[in-house]
């Protein structure tokens, strides 16, 4: 049971640091206008998309639960 506890706890902080730096941050990191913006938020969307669905899958969590999740999971991980 610890060991369960110790592994949630290890996986809430990692997507925790993974959302620290959000899609937003990263473009105004790279200094990117334009068309390069908009192409690097979309792919970095989708991949946040994929991210989070993976978590709900971890965390066993589905139907309007799971969608609620990724959706507050994308819109956090992008930052708009």
């Amino acid at each position: 049971m610890k060991t369960l506890v110790a592994v949630l706890l290890i996986s809430m902080t990692a997507g925790s640091a993974i959302a620290a730096e959000s899609c937003k941050t990263q473009a105004t990191d790279k200094k990117l206008a334009g068309a390069a913006m908009n192409s690097f938020m979309t792919k970095c969307e989708r991949d946040m998309k994929a991210s989070c669905d993976v978590q709900a899958s971890e965390r066993k969590i589905y139907g309007a639960a799971k969608t609620s999740f990724t959706n507050k999971c994308v819109k956090d991980s992008v930052g708009t």
